[in-house]
């Protein structure tokens, strides 16, 4: 018999900024590296033999945590991936949920009729996945194996495993950021011992559904916010509110309900110029996402870094809790290239 603990990686880029993110290989947030704290100390005593996982920055970060202290390998294996999303990938989850709500239905409560052009189906995922999560189990009978994976990948093999018909897997919960799940394979056959366990989480401000409400509601729609160019209507509503809109550089409108609430400039080489939301829409956990746009758009032009200037000592936090460390002077830098924390 082998035992496989099922882990769903730490809270990830899209998690935080609520972008779809299924092979876009994004990184591990501050509280995502908090977790693998959280889930290092969970296997702490737990005896593992061997640790896969999908070959996605944010899964084989997630894995160090069970790994690196057990001096073990890690293996990689593509067929672990999460849902491949085409056209989606990138795209802000409100933003699919007011341009495409019957898809976003399908793939939150209809993923077996789920699909957008250059995507995957959920068939081509238990095609890829179940059959190397057995090559797995074979290939280390009798022992026990960690396996690192994604969200929407787990949901689908784990209700399968169960013998669930597609009515009853397409109800299935979400799991937590490093969930756990513990299968056991013996005579050609997975048992599902249990699922989506993040007990490890409990107690603590770790948690990332415990900051998210979408995975409550029975439809999984978001209500974020969404964006587009800072057109002049825009720019007069943020007037309006009591903001002063800089020019220049590339303008990003910060949108709620139909309404402009906020803005981003983004000057060359990755520098944040302004980044802002009217008074009266701080502290609803809207001020985070958009941080998103500007991390995928710099990704996208080759740089490692996204740099601003803050003299406000009352908003440095607010950037240090999301990555940004100091540099010379008022100046803060995110990371946000794909080499390693040398410890976790």
């Amino acid at each position: 018999m082998t035992r496989l603990y099922l882990i769903r990686h730490a809270e990830a880029e899209g998690n935080l900024y609520r972008i779809a993110q299924g092979h876009y290989d994004s990184l591990i947030t501050e509280l995502g590296y908090r977790q693998i704290a959280a889930l290092r100390e969970r296997f702490r005593d737990v005896h593992v033999d061997a640790v896969y996982s999908s070959d996605l920055f944010r899964t084989r970060t997630t894995a160090r945590a069970i790994y690196e202290p057990k001096g073990l390998p890690l293996h990689t294996e593509p067929a672990f991936r999460e849902i491949g999303m085409g056209v989606w990938e990138g795209k802000c989850w409100q933003e699919l949920a007011m341009t495409q709500g019957d898809l976003l239905h399908r793939f939150n409560c209809d993923m077996g009729n789920w699909q957008v052009e250059g995507s995957e189906t959920l068939q081509t995922v238990l095609d890829r996945f179940i059959p190397a999560l057995e090559r797995v189990a074979k290939e280390n009978d009798g022992k026990t194996v960690a396996v690192v994976a994604h969200g929407m990948a787990l949901r689908m093999v784990l209700g399968t495993l169960q013998g669930m018909t597609m009515e009853e897997l397409n109800r299935t919960h979400h799991a937590d950021n490093t969930a756990v799940s513990l299968v056991e394979y013996e005579d050609g056959r997975f048992r599902v011992i249990f699922r989506d366990d993040n007990s490890h989480l409990a107690g603590t401000d770790l948690s990332t559904f415990a900051r998210q409400s979408w995975w409550r509601n029975k439809q999984g729609r978001e209500v974020g916010v969404y964006y587009g160019p800072m057109t002049e209507e825009a720019r007069q509503e943020l007037t309006d509110g009591g903001a002063r809109v800089p020019e220049g550089g590339e303008q990003i409108a910060v949108r709620f309900d139909q309404r402009t609430i906020g803005g981003v400039q983004l000057l060359p080489e990755g520098e944040i110029g302004w980044y802002y939301l009217l008074p009266a829409w701080r502290g609803k956990r809207l001020g985070v996402p958009p941080l998103g746009q500007v991390v995928y758009r710099c990704r996208g032009q080759g740089l490692e870094y996204v740099r601003l200037h803050c003299g406000d000592e009352q908003l440095r936090p607010f950037f240090s809790k999301l990555g940004f460390v100091p540099t010379q002077g008022d100046g803060m830098a995110l990371y946000i290239g794909y080499k390693e924390r040398a410890t976790i």
